[in-house]
């Protein structure tokens, strides 16, 4: 991959990280996988919202869903490198948690 295909990568992840919703989920998401319910107990929005947040993380390779029974259990993709518990390293750069 050449320099001006990386940048455009990571523009592309750090407009998808742009959203407050969608950084919520990613550090909910670093402690481990979570069902949709208990992340949506956690976020308290609305679940059509929720899904259009999942939808885009899972587009952009943050996250995979795995049905677990009836229920959909959320994980950080394997791309995304959980970096001193705090962090995440995607590759063109490492977002720190405080």
């Amino acid at each position: 991959m050449d320099n001006a295909t990386k940048q455009i990568d990571c523009s592309q992840k750090l407009k998808v990280l742009a959203d407050e919703t969608r950084l919520a989920i990613l550090k909910l998401l670093m402690n481990g996988p979570k069902h949709v319910g208990e992340i949506n107990a956690i976020l308290c929005i609305e679940q059509s919202l929720l899904s259009h947040h999942l939808q885009v993380l899972r587009q952009a390779k943050f996250v995979n869903a795995q049905r677990d029974g009836k229920a959909v259990l959320y994980h950080l993709a394997v791309e995304v490198e959980v970096a001193t518990g705090k962090a995440l390293n995607l590759g063109c750069c490492v977002l720190l948690f405080n």
